[in-house]
């Protein structure tokens, strides 16, 4: 619908039960994302930003449904995202994918690059031929900046950079309209990790992208997202545009952030 966001969270709660040890019974609930709120329009980037622990990536993996919400709503084009079963929720999933913080566990070492990249085609859609889903293997993996040679190698013979690269391929071959990057390049090289950033912005051009940018980095963020929220103890604590969060942050764990980042002696 025109004017609808592409993704509008309402009051998103998480919390995980705590407890002394591996047999006892849970003593309290600790509150990962606690009355998260935020829209998202079609080709937007989004920054979010804290430290370890904060509930970024619980959020990321309840905005695709990997785990469920306690309570709250996210609608995604327009439709409700949390009460989508069956063939509507294959649907809407095709439409959303993720690139997972490390590039080695996230592959699948027994499989073959080509099959870790077709599967997703494989799942969704079962119509297309084998020479179909090679041909769209080798389009998304030649997008990447990796050759159809690698098709017929396996994930351990790849360097991290490259292993990233694969799994960008693999959440792109569906052609989603929401790419959600949680922490793509925190266990990279800083020269490779640039390389990766210069690709999502890339292929979100390319592709027609809406893309949440996830890190503890506010110098990572503020390369790709014109929009940033700092998030502390599942809390939006600060939102704005990048400029001015970076330039004027108001809340003082927003100040923290920004006066860690390091400046280079002119």
């Amino acid at each position: 619908m025109p004017g609808t966001p592409l993704l509008a969270v309402r009051d998103l709660r998480k919390s995980f039960a705590i407890s002394r040890g591996a047999f006892a019974r849970p003593v309290h609930r600790a509150m990962a994302v606690d009355g998260v709120e935020f829209s998202l329009e079609r080709g937007e980037t989004l920054g979010i930003v804290g430290e370890s622990g904060c509930g970024k990536t619980t959020l990321a993996r309840m905005l695709l449904r990997l785990i469920e919400p306690d309570s709250g709503q996210i609608f995604f084009q327009g439709e409700d995202w949390l009460q989508a079963r069956g063939a509507a929720l294959r649907a809407l999933r095709c439409r959303m994918q993720m690139v997972f913080q490390d590039p080695v566990a996230s592959l699948n070492p027994r499989m073959l690059v080509g099959s870790i990249v077709g599967e997703p085609l494989a799942i969704h859609h079962p119509e297309l031929s084998r020479i179909d889903r090679q041909n769209r293997v080798i389009d998304i993996l030649n997008a990447v900046g990796l050759g159809s040679e690698v098709s017929k190698r396996y994930p351990h013979e790849f360097s991290g950079g490259q292993r990233q690269r694969i799994g960008i391929a693999r959440a792109l071959i569906l052609r989603p309209a929401l790419l959600i990057a949680d922490e793509p390049v925190s266990a990279l090289d800083v020269s490779v990790g640039a390389q990766i950033l210069e690709l999502l912005a890339r292929l979100q051009q390319e592709f027609s992208l809406t893309l949440i940018l996830i890190s503890h980095s506010l110098p990572v963020v503020a390369q790709l997202a014109a929009r940033v929220a700092v998030m502390q103890g599942g809390r939006f604590v600060e939102s704005g545009s990048t400029d001015q969060v970076l330039r004027a942050p108001r809340h003082p764990y927003t100040q923290t952030l920004v006066a860690a980042v390091p400046e280079i002696p002119a």
